[in-house]
């Protein structure tokens, strides 16, 4: 079998993070997690307040925060180097913020997860 090209990897990595994109606009916490590895952690100031801790926090956080429909977002940059990729997602409107957004991701068992998030709200 031979190895999945660069291109596909990309694709790849972009449909893991639209999971992600999906529970933001739907607001629906659940929808996220089949893009986050079960022990992803989360890390992020919200004004002078550390948000951090295991992955469930953004779920919660999303399920309060309620749907983003009006949600923008664009990949800014994505590394890829074997099993190991990196993201930047920048997000305009997410229910009134803007946000940028840092994954990292381990390929487990020929399936990319996102292992951490941390996040920029910007002002």
């Amino acid at each position: 079998m031979s190895e999945p090209s660069y291109v596909n990897e990309i694709d790849a990595i972009k449909a893991v993070v639209e999971h992600y994109l999906e529970g933001a606009r739907t607001g629906v916490g659940h929808t996220m997690r089949p893009a986050f590895h079960e022990d992803a952690n989360i890390y992020g100031y919200v004004g002078p307040d550390l948000f951090g801790g295991s992955i469930q926090g953004l779920y919660d956080w999303n399920d309060s925060n309620g749907p983003a429909s009006n949600l923008e977002a664009r990949f800014t940059s994505i590394d890829v180097v074997g099993t190991c990729a990196s993201v930047r997602l920048d997000m305009d409107d997410w229910t009134g913020h803007r946000f940028t957004d840092f994954f990292n991701l381990l390929k487990f068992e020929g399936q990319w997860k996102i292992v951490s998030k941390v996040f920029y709200l910007h002002t």
